[in-house]
């Protein structure tokens, strides 16, 4: 599936970058190309195939979520080295 010049353009706007002329054509052929390989992959025969997961056998490390006891709000606020009231003083990250 050949994609054309204005298809480039159009997913160039969606993700807000601006190419080239050069990486316009370079993109057509990278991504068509791509394409191509998704229909080839399309025509294999995949009836007998089970369908899987992960290709490991894969356990989770995650803890189950569980509801525990929390500190006080007065012991966390002690640790803070600038506070507000009830919450933390930081630097500017972004500015207006």
């Amino acid at each position: 599936m050949a994609l054309t010049k204005e298809e480039i353009l159009h997913i160039a706007t969606l993700c807000r970058i601006a190419l080239s002329l050069e990486e316009v054509g370079q993109l057509r052929e990278e991504l068509s190309h791509i394409l191509e390989q998704f229909q080839v992959l399309k025509e294999l025969n995949t009836d007998d195939v089970e369908p899987i997961m992960h290709l490991a056998n894969l356990k989770t490390v995650m803890r189950d979520d569980e509801v525990a006891p929390c500190l006080k709000k007065e012991l966390i606020l002690a640790n803070a080295p600038r506070l507000e009231g009830d919450f933390f003083m930081v630097k500017v990250v972004l500015e207006e």
